[in-house]
């Protein structure tokens, strides 16, 4: 995560954006820019923002690739932010009746009984409660994440490592495989199917794939090479490269996790030769990590989780599965994630920059995250293509989720407020 230069910051032009704005939320389009501004030659972002039902916030700028510019249909890569994507389709699924949070997934999936998990939940999944967060001790080659059916028969193979139900443990990759294997031997229909007909469709989406097709590709924002002063700049063919800690990464390290632990749930052997950049990662079904998807689209989908489950007076989650999917499950701080997340099923809470609300989304390990806030009837999305790297996000996330905070309050109580 590169911290902020004050002073580019200061003098940072306020209105380098496209698209549309509501004037009561001008104040966060304006920080959007600021944050933006100094960089958008080496990539681009895009903000959207609902409120009350209505899109308030639909913004972009920078640049898509070398030789394009953002667009408002642009796609972006957006890591973990895709958890929510995939639980929500889970919790429209657990409406529907098509499976259940609390019965035995080897119900659906017989086959993933083995190795003591023949009582393990979907509610097991959705918490991080499973044990099965080890991902580098199950495959020999990163490249094997790209092969969806070869991943599912690993994660049925797969031995928690710890019983189930007793602690928790963030699952960063595996939660894609795991929870979207459960969906789809519950329906026998294919994840792509599913999406399209629980949430593209319902919600008319304009963007969210995990796995883009051919015709799609040219949508897909790519990461650009850094400035030269930069270090460790990507190498054009989008590898993954080496980073400097940042004080998030070492705010990891304080907390005395197991380096084990983080190793084995984020680092795949041989993830030097695989990018999620590549069209092969991109085109790969890898739900906890590569979902692409437009800043539009997550958050309309977050607005009807803000307007508990309904969107244009449709039931799409019923109000019992909405009670039970923003429950926090645990406060307490996982083995793999730096600060207590606050996990409801499949999502985390808001984080800001001081500001409270009781909602809750997910943010992805580039900086990308999208989240609701029902009291305030409020969802947010931001995503982008550059090659920031934490745990816990970005300073541009969290600084643009305190501002459309801010901004909504100072509708609904007259102030904005920092807390």
């Amino acid at each position: 995560m590169d911290l902020p230069n004050i002073k580019q910051l200061l003098l940072a032009d306020t209105d380098n954006f496209q698209g549309s704005i509501d004037e009561r939320f001008i104040d966060l389009a304006h920080l959007f820019s600021r944050l933006q501004d100094a960089r958008t030659a080496h990539g681009g972002a895009a903000l959207a923002v609902y409120f009350q039902g209505q899109k308030v916030a639909d913004i972009y700028t920078g640049q898509k690739s070398q030789d394009e510019q953002w667009q408002a249909d642009t796609l972006s890569i957006c890591y973990s932010t895709g958890k929510g994507v995939l639980a929500a389709l889970a919790h429209i699924m657990v409406s529907q009746g098509i499976l259940d949070y609390d019965l035995p997934i080897a119900h659906y999936w017989p086959e993933f009984a083995q190795n003591g998990k023949a009582q393990m939940t979907l509610r097991h999944l959705l918490s991080h409660q499973s044990g099965l967060y080890d991902v580098r001790n199950n495959i020999a080659e990163a490249s094997e994440m790209a092969d969806w059916q070869h991943m599912l028969e690993v994660m049925a193979q797969a031995k928690p490592r710890f019983s189930f139900g007793e602690d928790l443990a963030y699952q960063p990759l595996t939660f894609g495989w795991l929870v979207g294997g459960v969906l789809e031997k519950a329906s026998s229909q294919s994840l792509a199917v599913l999406m399209q007909r629980y949430l593209i469709e319902p919600l008319a989406l304009d963007g969210a794939y995990f796995g883009v097709p051919d015709a799609q590709l040219h949508r897909v924002a790519r990461l650009l090479p850094k400035p030269q002063s930069e270090a460790a700049a990507p190498s054009a063919s989008g590898k993954n490269p080496a980073r400097k800690a940042s004080p998030l990464d070492r705010l990891a390290a304080f907390s005395r996790q197991n380096p084990q632990d983080y190793q084995d749930a984020m680092i795949p052997k041989g993830m030097k030769k695989f990018s999620f950049f590549s069209d092969e990662g991109i085109q790969a079904v890898i739900p906890a990590a590569n979902g692409a998807f437009t800043a539009n689209s997550l958050a309309r989908i977050y607005a009807m989780l803000a307007n508990r489950g309904v969107w244009n007076d449709q039931a799409i989650i019923s109000p019992d599965v909405f009670a039970k999917l923003s429950e926090v499950q645990s406060r307490r701080r996982d083995r793999i994630m730096p600060i207590p997340m606050h996990w409801r099923l499949g999502y985390h809470r808001v984080l800001s920059l001081g500001k409270s609300s009781q909602g809750f989304g997910h943010i992805g390990f580039n900086g990308s995250g999208a989240w609701c806030d029902p009291a305030r009837q409020l969802s947010f999305a931001y995503t982008h293509n550059f090659a920031a790297a934490t745990m816990i996000g970005d300073y541009r996330l969290w600084g643009l989720s305190q501002e459309a905070l801010r901004c909504a309050d100072a509708v609904l109580k007259g102030r904005k407020g920092w807390f």
